[in-house]
C-alpha cells in the first residue's frame, strides 16, 4: 500500500487545561502543526525530542519498547497531547524517540479518533461512516 502520511495540530494538554481555568490565555497554549507517519503497525504515538522541546511536555514515565529488528530501548513517555485531525480529536501520552526521527501515529490514536486509511487513495480520512463525529465501539 505504501507510506501514509498526514497533517495534524499537537496541543500541550496541560496548557489545554490551564486555559479553560483562566489561568493562561489562549495565545500561551503550545501547539504545533506536524506530518506524520500514520504507522498501524505501532500502537502508540512518537514523537522525537525536538517536538517535545517545542510543546515543553512533561516526562510521565519511562517505558521500554520494542523496535521493528527486535531490539528492546527504553524511552520517556510525555503527555498529555492533544491530537487534532479535520473534525477529530484525542489525547495521549507519547514515546519520545530521539533527535529528529519520524513521528509516528499508532492505533490508540487512529481507533480513538475514529479515523482509517483510503487504501486507493492512499490517506488518512475520517471514517465514512461517522463523517461528523467519532464513534467508539463499547464492546
Amino acid at each position: 500500500m505504501g507510506l501514509i502520511y498526514a497533517e495534524f495540530e499537537l496541543i500541550n494538554g496541560d496548557d489545554l487545561a490551564l486555559a479553560r481555568k483562566h489561568i493562561i490565555g489562549e495565545e500561551e497554549i503550545k501547539r504545533i502543526h506536524v506530518n506524520m507517519l500514520v504507522d498501524t503497525g505501532s500502537v502508540y504515538m512518537c514523537i522525537n525530542e525536538t517536538v517535545q522541546e517545542q510543546l515543553q511536555l512533561s516526562v510521565v514515565e519511562k517505558r521500554k519498547g520494542q523496535l521493528a529488528y527486535g531490539s528492546v530501548v527504553e524511552y520517556d513517555v510525555v503527555g498529555p497531547i492533544e491530537v487534532r485531525f479535520k473534525n477529530r480529536r484525542c489525547v495521549v501520552d507519547a514515546m519520545v524517540i530521539p533527535g529528529d526521527n519520524e513521528l509516528l501515529l499508532g492505533a490508540i490514536p487512529l481507533e480513538d479518533m475514529d479515523v482509517v486509511i483510503h487504501p486507493y487513495r492512499r490517506e488518512l480520512i475520517v471514517n465514512p461512516d461517522h463523517p461528523y463525529f467519532a464513534q467508539m465501539k463499547l464492546k
